[in-house]
C-alpha cells in the first residue's frame, strides 16, 4: 500500500508541476469504491473471468511464446498479426487496474512473471517487437525488411509501443514497481533518439503511441515524451498520397493522413485509429495549449456526432477497413461498430469533457458505455463481439458474414483485451473536479473520497440506475464547508436523444427534474447540462435527484433514409432491441404503430437481471406485408442480446407495414 501511495503521489506531483493541463481533473479510480448493482458485477466478472481467460488465451495461442522466442532469437512468429504483442500489454493494463483496488498476491506474482518474459524479449537498445526480433532476416510480412520502414501503414511497431506504455504506466501506478516501467522507458528513449526534427519522420499507421507517450510524460516529467507525441501528430498530412483517388488507403484518409490534423474536419478512416488520434490530440492540446488542436477536435467531434454515429453509440459503419463512411452513411444490415471503436470513443469523450466541462460529452460517453460498448462482451465474461450489429437476419444475403454469435477469441483479438483494460478503470469516470466544484458525471453506486479545498469530503452515491432514476447522495465533509456540486442532468431527461439533430425523440416532452437537499426542494441553476448547487455542505447532508424514466421513441434525421418511418426504443440511458427468443422466433416483421405504449418491468432472473419493455404491436405477414396481426412484444436492452443463441435481432422498427398506414385501432387492447 505504501508503494501505491508513492506512485499516486509521484503522478500527482508531476501533473501539478506542469504549466498547462486539463482544466478539469478526473477523480482517480482508486478513490472511488463501487457498490453498484449494475457495474460492480460486470467489473467483478472482468476480474475473475475475462482477465484470467485473456491471459490463458495469450498463452494458448502463442502470444506469450512469441516473446519467449524473441528472447531466444530462435523460432518462427507463431500468431497472425504483428500487433498480437498488444493483447498481453492490454491484459496487463486491465489486471493492474484490478490489482490497485483488489489486492491479489497470486495475480501480482503472475504479472511479474509475464513482465520478465516481455523484458527478455527487448533488444539492447530498447526495441521491442517480437514479429522482427524472433528472426530479423525473415520478419513478419507487414513489418518490412528493416525497422520502421512500414510504420506509416501496417507494421504497428509504434502501436505496440503505445499499448506497452499505457500498460507499464498502469502497472507502475498500481504497484509502485518499476520492472515494467523501466522496459517502457527504455523503448520510449529509443523512439526519442529515432524520431523527431532532423531524425526519422513518420505518421504512425495506427495511433496510440501518442497517448502512451503522454502517460509516460505525466509520470516522469520528461518533456521529450510530450514533444514526440506532438511530433507524431504533426507529421500527419505530409506524406504523398494520390489525392485524386477515392480509395481511402490510396488517398491517406484510412490512416487520417490525407491532410494535417489541424485542417481535418471529419471523423474519417479506420474508426479505432481515429479515436486514438483524437484522444492523443486532446491530451497534447491540454498540455501544450495548442488552440488549433482544440478547434480541430471540436470540429471533428461535431461531425461524428451529427453525421456518423449509430443510435446506440456505435461508430465505424463500413466493414471494409473497419472505418467511418461518408456523412450519413449508417446502414443497419451491414453496420460494423467495432467494440474497440467504442472503447476509444469513451477515451475521447472523457478527454473532451475534461477540456470543456460540457455534459454533452458525458451524455455521449454514457450512451456508449451502457449500449454499444458492453454489448461487446457476453454475460459470461468470456465471449465477445468484434462487431456490434444493428440488425441480424440469419437468412439475409446482405449481412450473413456479420456476427450473430459471440466468440471466445479472435485471430485479431484486440476487442476482448481492450474491454479487459477499460472496465476496471470505470470508477475513474464517475466524478471530476475543478477547483471547489465537484462534478457528478455517472450515476454509479459508490463511495468517493475527495479533497476539496484541501479538506476531505466523502460522497456516498446510492441508486438502482439505469433501471430507476431515483438518485441519492450523502455528502460528508470533514468540517462544514462551501463548495459547488454539479450534477449532470442527462440529455435523455432534457429531451435530447443525442447531442445533435441526428436522432431525436418522437415527442417533445422535457421531463421535470426534482432535486432536494435534506428532504426540501432546492433551487439550482443549469449550466452546460449540469444542475449547479452551491452551498455550505455539512456531514450527512442528503441530496436526492429524481430523473423521470419514460419509454421514449427515437426517430432519425431525414438524412438517414434507411431509418425513415422507423422508431427505436429508449428508456433512461438504455437502448432496446427485439430478439427472436422473446418474440416467437422472428422480429424482422415487427411493426410498432404510432401511439403504441410500453410497460417496463424488472426481471431478476433474465439475462443477469434487467428491465424489459413489453406491449402490443403488429406483425406483418412475410409474404404479404399488407397483412398484419396484433401480437405481444418484448424488447430487451441492446447490450444483452446474443446471450441465448443465434437468431433475428433488430433495433429499428417501422411504424407502417408495407405501403398502408397501420391504425392504432388494430393494436391489442
Amino acid at each position: 500500500m505504501k508503494k501505491l501511495f508513492f506512485a499516486v503521489l509521484l503522478y500527482s506531483s508531476v501533473a501539478c508541476a506542469q504549466n498547462k493541463d486539463y482544466t478539469i481533473s478526473p477523480v482517480s479510480f482508486t478513490k472511488v469504491k463501487l457498490a453498484d448493482q449494475f457495474w460492480l458485477p460486470k467489473i467483478e466478472t472482468n476480474r475473475t473471468v475475462t482477465i484470467p481467460a485473456s491471459f490463458e488465451r495469450c498463452e494458448n495461442t502463442g502470444r506469450v511464446k512469441n516473446f519467449e522466442m524473441a528472447a531466444a532469437k530462435s523460432g518462427k512468429f507463431c500468431t497472425k498479426f504483428p500487433f498480437d504483442d498488444t493483447d498481453i500489454y492490454k491484459t496487463i493494463e486491465g489486471a493492474s487496474y484490478s490489482l490497485a483496488v483488489h489486492p491479489d498476491p497470486k495475480l501480482d506474482h503472475y504479472l511479474d512473471s509475464i513482465i520478465t518474459i516481455v523484458g527478455k524479449a527487448q533488444e539492447p537498445d530498447g526495441y521491442l517487437y517480437t514479429a522482427r526480433t524472433i528472426d530479423p532476416l525473415h520478419p513478419h510480412p507487414w513489418a518490412g525488411p528493416e525497422r520502421w520502414v512500414r510504420e506509416n501503414e501496417l507494421s504497428h511497431e509504434l502501436y505496440n509501443s503505445g499499448h506497452m506504455f499505457e500498460a507499464a504506466a498502469a502497472h507502475y501506478q498500481a504497484t509502485g514497481k518499476r520492472n515494467f516501467l523501466n522496459i517502457a522507458l527504455k523503448n520510449a528513449d529509443l523512439l526519442v533518439k529515432t524520431f523527431g526534427p532532423g531524425k526519422r519522420h513518420v505518421a504512425p499507421g495506427h495511433e496510440i503511441v501518442e497517448m502512451g507517450l503522454v502517460r509516460l510524460y505525466r509520470i516522469t516529467g520528461k518533456k521529450d515524451y510530450l514533444d514526440l507525441a506532438k511530433f507524431f501528430i504533426d507529421e500527419r498530412g505530409k506524406r504523398t498520397y494520390d489525392k485524386t483517388s477515392t480509395d481511402e488507403w490510396k488517398n491517406g484518409m484510412y490512416w487520417q493522413d490525407n491532410e494535417p490534423v489541424t485542417d481535418q474536419d471529419e471523423a474519417e478512416g479506420h474508426a479505432v485509429r481515429a479515436m486514438y488520434l483524437y484522444s492523443g490530440m486532446a491530451d497534447v492540446a491540454a498540455l501544450t495549449g495548442d488552440q488549433e488542436y482544440l478547434t480541430a477536435t471540436d470540429r471533428i467531434w461535431d461531425n461524428m456526432v451529427s453525421k456518423k454515429m449509430y443510435v446506440q453509440g456505435g461508430i465505424g459503419a463500413v466493414p471494409s477497413g473497419e472505418r467511418f463512411g461518408s456523412n450519413f452513411e449508417l446502414p443497419n444490415e451491414t453496420a460494423y461498430n467495432e467494440t474497440c471503436a467504442a472503447v476509444g470513443n469513451v477515451f475521447w469523450n472523457q478527454r473532451m469533457f475534461l477540456l470543456h466541462g460540457d455534459s454533452k460529452y458525458i451524455d455521449l460517453m454514457e450512451k456508449v458505455l451502457y449500449n454499444g460498448l458492453i454489448s461487446g462482451v457476453g454475460l459470461d465474461g468470456k465471449s465477445f463481439f468484434y462487431t456490434n450489429a444493428m440488425q441480424v437476419n440469419p437468412g439475409s444475403k446482405v449481412n450473413k458474414s456479420l456476427e450473430a454469435v459471440r466468440s471466445g477469441w479472435f485471430e485479431c483479438s484486440c476487442c476482448p483485451t481492450n474491454l479487459a483494460r477499460l472496465l476496471p478503470a470505470l470508477p475513474g469516470y464517475v466524478y471530476a473536479q475543478k477547483g471547489d466544484a465537484v462534478f457528478i458525471n455517472l450515476f454509479v453506486g459508490s463511495q468517493a473520497n475527495l479533497q476539496v479545498n484541501k479538506k476531505a469530503v466523502k460522497i456516498i452515491q446510492e441508486n438502482n440506475y439505469p433501471w430507476n432514476g431515483l438518485l441519492s447522495f450523502t455528502l460528508s465533509p470533514e468540517t462544514p464547508q462551501a463548495f459547488t456540486l454539479k450534477v449532470r442532468i442527462p440529455g435523455w431527461v432534457r429531451n435530447e436523444a443525442i447531442p445533435s439533430g441526428l436522432y431525436s425523440f418522437e415527442k417533445n416532452q422535457p421531463a421535470s427534474v426534482t432535486i432536494k437537499v435534506n428532504g426540501k426542494p432546492v433551487k439550482y441553476a443549469m449550466q452546460n447540462g449540469y444542475a449547479v448547487i452551491s452551498r455550505v455542505w455539512k456531514k450527512n447532508d442528503r441530496l436526492a435527484v429524481n430523473l423521470p424514466m419514460e419509454v421514449k421513441k427515437v426517430i432519425a434525421s431525414p438524412s438517414l433514409a434507411e431509418d425513415a418511418g422507423k422508431v427505436a426504443l429508449q428508456r433512461g440511458p438504455i437502448m432496446y432491441c427485439a430478439e427472436w427468443k422473446d418474440n416467437d422466433g422472428k422480429v424482422s416483421n415487427i411493426v410498432i404503430p404510432k401511439g403504441t405504449t410500453f410497460t417496463p418491468a424488472y426481471h431478476a432472473g433474465l439475462l443477469n437481471g434487467l428491465t424489459v419493455l413489453s406491449g402490443h404491436v403488429l406483425k406483418a405477414d412475410t409474404s404479404d406485408t399488407s397483412k398484419i396481426q396484433p401480437v405481444r412484444f418484448t424488447a430487451i436492452p441492446y447490450y444483452s442480446w446474443a446471450n441465448r443463441g443465434k437468431g433475428e435481432m433488430t433495433v429499428w422498427f417501422p411504424e407502417v407495414a408495407g405501403t398502408g398506414t397501420v391504425s392504432e385501432k388494430k393494436t391489442m387492447k
